[in-house]
């Protein structure tokens, strides 16, 4: 995933240096826009049963068009730490006071974690109010994507053969879905080339099921389908590509 990350910038970085210069003063440009983000999100549905709040890191690339409409693609790396279910999930083989013999006969050393990602492909537009510039103002996307979560067992060194390599799979609660997303916030876009940013609020609202055969502490296949709700602030720092024009000099 990293690779085709990579190769996705690049590829944009090249095209962009094709493009016509521009000052972003006083013309609406358009241009490919990597961009790197972070959110923070608050659970709902269903997956706020088994999840607290999460973070996601991620990156992508906008394409901006002169008329301020703005297409995007980007991946995301879900994680968090709150884990509602952690005192039922692994019941089964846990002793009577909650813990885990290892291999080696004494107690294993675990954590449990939410891990997940999302891919996304999103159209928006600015609307250019409270502008300082004219590529600059209220930004409205929305879009459909792919997301997975699963809880992931962090087993130290290994030594609990019961929640570690295929095992875990049954414990995992491994889930994917397809997702609807909208995104609400400002989008600036600055002369300069490091001060470009944007930040909002943004929704995402995935359907959801268990991509598990079987789920031990259930002892069944998991066939029920889920809604699973994400509420957050993101924020990204962007990186233009086009050629700025050279300030205007006056002679007299």
């Amino acid at each position: 995933m990293r690779k085709k990350l990579a190769v996705l910038l690049i590829v944009a970085f090249m095209a962009g240096q094709l493009m016509a210069q521009r000052d972003v003063r006083d013309t609406t440009v358009a241009a490919f826009i990597p961009y790197f983000s972070y959110a923070f999100q608050l659970p709902g549905g269903d997956i706020a049963d088994r999840y607290g709040n999460n973070s996601t890191i991620g990156g992508g690339l906008f394409y901006k068009t002169r008329k301020n409409l703005l297409f995007s693609a980007d991946v995301n790396f879900i994680f968090g730490s709150q884990i509602k279910i952690a005192d039922t999930v692994l019941s089964m083989v846990e002793t009577q006071d909650g813990h885990i013999i290892d291999g080696n006969g004494v107690y294993a050393q675990y954590a449990l974690y939410e891990r997940g990602y999302s891919i996304n492909f999103r159209i928006g537009k600015i609307f250019t109010v409270l502008n300082p510039n004219p590529n600059s103002g209220i930004l409205v996307m929305g879009g459909l994507g792919y997301l997975v979560h699963r809880l992931k067992i962090d087993n130290q060194y290994r030594t609990a053969p019961q929640i570690s390599g295929d095992y875990a799979k049954g414990y995992d609660r491994l889930t994917g879905g397809i997702t609807i997303s909208e995104f609400v916030g400002y989008y600036f876009m600055g002369r300069k080339r490091v001060l470009n940013f944007y930040g909002g609020f943004e929704f995402y609202q995935a359907f959801t099921r268990s991509r598990r055969d079987y789920v031990f502490d259930q002892m069944k296949k998991d066939n029920n389908n889920y809604i699973d709700l994400f509420y957050g602030i993101k924020v990204g720092w962007m990186i233009p590509i086009y050629n700025r024009a050279p300030d205007k000099y006056y002679y007299h």
